[in-house]
């Protein structure tokens, strides 16, 4: 820039030169364009005349967390070189590997000049970690070293996991062999180029000018993609000096300072006039290279696709591709001479990991120079079911016994792997308890124990400094609380089948069908006339005595025959399941919480019991409950006497369980206690393990494995019996009140035919009296009201048609007398006599068609005419009657 005056410069290749350079080119208004300088650091923000041509290495990030969720890895070691290069990339590695649920467990860094010597001790510590992933970030020279070691020490061997990154990858085919063959079954992320005519002719002029200028070389090296690039950095330079129309200007002298001859000398430099048109110009730049479209995005070209490549033998295989648009795949698809992804495929193709092996590496393993696994166990003296401690007097040995320790080496027994572990017992000197259960989590947290094993709860606060993995219990915090006998009213008790809500409705409905029965037969039935009050009387009489008995009034109309009918199934119904209900009121005794809420205990002032130990403690004085109100205690039977004394009697009203517990105790007690709430949701318990422990998937798996399966069901049976299967929910009334929801569907079915009726029965009636009721009753008349009045008084005239109106009559046709002057009538064998005071007590009357006769000559005259004739005295005083 200072002797030549260049207007452009192509390079420098590492980032280190690039960052140097490119501070120069901005000060001098010079385009730098590389096509090898990666870091992340290096941005066209800070130095805008630094255009990179080529994607930074940042975007491996995500095809090697994609990596991670495909072979289901949780952690790994990151070894990089301590360089812009290696620095800048962790970071987004590390984002990118949290977004699978994975992360970086270590991270070792070597100088970039390391010796063997420090290589190998970095090495021998790697080897005493779990971790078996290692992804290698660093450039050829020191890579060529670090694998050599790697393999003269042994971890490239099976269970080990090797990823390399672009950098190695790029150009495995210009290392050494030995190189190569020590990395055997490495995988590794490499951006990859599309196959095309105008790659496949730059290959071939590629080889022919390399062996015009090297004929005694005998082999003629790969294009690696450095190269590739470069060529397509050169192109994008030229097509811009062309579009931009760009000439030789010389450097503007700089505005302050003086130059002092000096090659080196910065302050000499000055600005290039045609540099902002250039930079211009090539970012605009956007063409078809050999690496695919090339396009300046905020001054760099855009990420491309990675392939997936395994080192077999002298040369990389390909087992996948990535995209940031589809992610993984195994293979390309050839759709109209282009390469596209196949998007529906989620796995690679098989691999050989490091030892010939095609089993997928696990990811980590318990080193053989291990200790053996320290497994810390609470010392408790009650709830000992779950875990028991107890100390042989004699020789002092401790044995762990119970459900969660047969739970943990049934686990352990179905891991694929051996782990040998020692159940440590939380205690003090003098074999009691060291603390509470969080003191005991701290040893893990601290790294004096490796897991934790027993009836620990799984609580967010835990969460934050241990893993727990999948619960082996059910979950939940309760309330035990006493049972008492309910005192019931008797008096009132024959209410309490029905709700009040169906005992108005079904009122209601017995109102409804009186009016509607009275309504169908006021005009064709006598027995519902009369007097309004009796009219009444008779409905309401007919429709609530239907409860008890049938009856045996005449119904004449069969629209009412329809409606009570239906009515009557109701009430069967009805009456049915009130009897059954009531019955159940007076033979079963209830047995009810003696308190159903914490809430009520608060404001009583009562006081509450909890496991000694528990973090029951803690969560009771977030919900308000004072310190002081709390009691602990540590055996079940402490537990039932502080209950069975109650608060006021230096007891407690109530104890807060685990589920766990719960179902233990009222196994114990199961005809005094019940539970009442529940007040919180919690984890169940599960097993403790360090933060980020490479065992907890496989551990959760493991409990799932068992917790799903008769291994369960055999170990609660041995520890707890068959008796904790029984609910321990609340006990419910023996019998609740019906309500309508029960027969809403019956009243709904009554009441639509009810209605229905009504509505056919006034239809009918409008079409029998229509012509009398317009000219009686005419439309136009303005006065409503008798309208209504007049409509009234139609409703309530008898039926005129005979075959309507239905009443009681005996007709007597013809009476005679006999030769002996005996008065009788031929249809009636009773005799007159008897006839009136038959008639009379019946409440019937005498037909106006009766006509009398004496002998063989009819009467002269109608009956009543027999008034003035003594003769005839009898029969004239019954037919007054009649």
């Amino acid at each position: 820039m200072k002797n030549v005056q260049v207007q452009a410069i192509i390079g420098p290749q590492t980032s280190e030169e690039a960052d140097f350079v490119a501070n120069l080119g901005s000060k001098s208004q010079v385009p730098i364009l590389s096509f090898s300088a990666t870091s992340p650091s290096l941005s066209s923000t800070r130095t805008p005349y630094f255009i990179r041509a080529t994607p930074n290495h940042s975007t491996q990030a995500k095809p090697i967390a994609a990596l991670f969720k495909v072979y289901r890895w949780r952690g790994a070691v990151a070894i990089y070189e301590d360089s812009d290069y290696g620095t800048g990339f962790i970071p987004y590695l590390t984002d990118a590997l949290q977004e699978v649920d994975s992360q970086l467990q270590y991270r070792c860094v070597l100088p970039p000049s390391a010796p063997e010597g420090l290589i190998r001790e970095e090495l021998f510590k790697l080897m005493t970690m779990q971790t078996r992933v290692f992804v290698v970030h660093m450039r050829y020279p020191l890579a060529s070293k670090f694998f050599l070691q790697v393999q003269q020490i042994g971890m490239m061997s099976r269970e080990y996991a090797w990823i390399i990154t672009d950098g190695i990858a790029g150009i495995l085919d210009s290392l050494d062999p030995a190189v190569i063959d020590s990395m055997q079954g490495v995988i590794g992320v490499k951006s990859h180029v599309a196959n095309s005519d105008r790659l496949a002719n730059f290959t071939t002029r590629w080889r022919r000018r390399f062996r015009q200028e090297y004929p005694d070389e005998l082999h003629i090296p790969s294009l690696t993609i450095f190269g590739i690039r470069a060529y397509d950095a050169a192109w994008a330079l030229a097509l811009a000096v062309e579009k931009s129309g760009t000439r030789a200007f010389s450097f503007l002298p700089p505005i302050a300072g003086k130059s002092t001859g000096n090659f080196t000398d910065v302050l000499a430099l000055g600005t290039l006039p045609s540099g902002p048109r250039l930079r211009r110009s090539i970012l605009a730049t956007n063409f078809e290279g050999l690496t695919g479209n090339i396009e300046f995005v905020n001054g760099q070209v855009e990420a491309c696709t990675f392939q997936i490549i395994n080192v077999i033998g002298n040369q990389a295989h390909e087992v996948g591709l990535w995209s940031p648009e589809f992610g993984l795949s195994p293979y390309k698809k050839i759709s109209n001479g282009e390469e596209v992804l196949g998007v529906h495929v989620d796995e690679l193709w098989p691999v050989i990991w490091p030892g010939r092996s095609m089993a997928v590496p696990k990811g980590w393993v318990i080193p053989t120079n291990q200790k053996k696994w320290r497994v810390g166990v609470p010392v408790k003296t009650g709830f000992t079911e779950f875990v028991k401690v107890e100390r042989d007097p004699i020789n002092g040995r401790r044995t762990v016994t119970g459900f969660s320790i047969d739970v943990f080496e049934a686990v352990v027994e179905s891991l694929p792997y051996a782990v040998t572990y020692e159940l440590i017992p939380f205690e003090d000197s003098h074999g009691r308890g060291a603390g509470t259960y969080n003191d005991m989590l701290d040893q893990v947290y601290f790294g004096n124990y490796d897991a934790v094993v027993g009836d620990v709860s799984i609580t967010a606060n835990r969460s934050n400094y241990v893993d727990f993995t999948l619960p082996y219990t059910e979950s939940g915090v309760t309330m035990v609380v006493p049972m008492k006998k309910e005192r019931r009213s008797k008096a009132l008790a024959f209410l309490k089948p029905l709700t009040l809500e169906l005992w108005l409705i079904t009122t209601g409905f017995f109102f409804l069908m009186a009016f509607v029965i009275w309504f169908l037969e006021h005009r064709i039935n006598e027995d519902f006339r009369g007097p309004l009050l009796e009219q009444m009387g008779k409905a309401l009489y007919f429709s609530f005595s239907m409860l008890v008995y049938s009856h045996r009034d005449r119904i004449t109309s069969n629209l009412t025959r329809l409606v009570i009918i239906l009515w009557l199934f109701v009430v069967l119904i009805l009456s049915s399941s009130y009897t059954a209900n009531l019955a159940s009121i007076f033979t079963v005794e209830q047995l009810q919480p003696t308190v159903t809420d914490l809430q009520t205990l608060i404001n009583n002032g009562d006081y509450i019991g909890y496991n000694h130990g528990s973090f029951v403690k803690g969560l009771l004085m977030k919900r308000g409950v004072p310190e002081s109100k709390l009691r602990p205690f540590a055996t079940i039977d402490c537990f039932a006497e502080a209950l069975l004394n109650g608060s006021s009697r230096g007891g407690v009203a109530a104890i807060v369980f685990e589920i766990p517990n719960v179902k233990l105790f009222l196994a114990c007690y199961p005809d005094k206690f019940t539970t009442a709430g529940p007040i919180n949701r919690t984890g169940g318990y599960g097993f403790v393990l360090p933060k980020n422990s490479p065992l907890l998937s496989d551990i959760s798996s493991a409990v799932l494995n068992i917790t799903e399966g008769e291994k369960m069901v055999a170990i609660e049976n041995k520890w707890f019996g068959k008796q904790t299967t029984q609910s321990s929910s609340s006990p419910a009334d023996a019998s609740e009140a019906l309500s309508l929801d029960c027969f809403w569907g019956l009243f709904l079915i009554v009441g639509a035919t009810a209605i229905g009726a009504l509505i056919i029965f006034a239809i009918g009636l409008w079409n029998e009296n229509q012509n009398r009721a317009l000219n009686e009753f005419p439309l136009a008349d303005p006065n409503l009201w008798q309208k209504i009045v007049a409509l009234t008084k139609l409703f309530d005239e008898k039926d005129p048609l005979p075959h309507n109106f239905k009443t009681r009559e005996i007709g007597v046709r013809e009476i005679e007398f006999n030769r002996d002057g005996v008065l009788s009538t031929r249809e009636d064998p009773l005799g007159l006599g008897a006839l009136g005071d038959v008639l009379s007590n019946e409440g019937t009357t005498l037909s106006p068609r009766t006509t009398a006769s004496v002998g063989d000559a009819p009467m002269p005259s109608p009956l009543s005419s027999l008034e003035d004739d003594d003769t005839f005295l009898p029969l004239r005083d019954h037919a007054q009657e009649m």
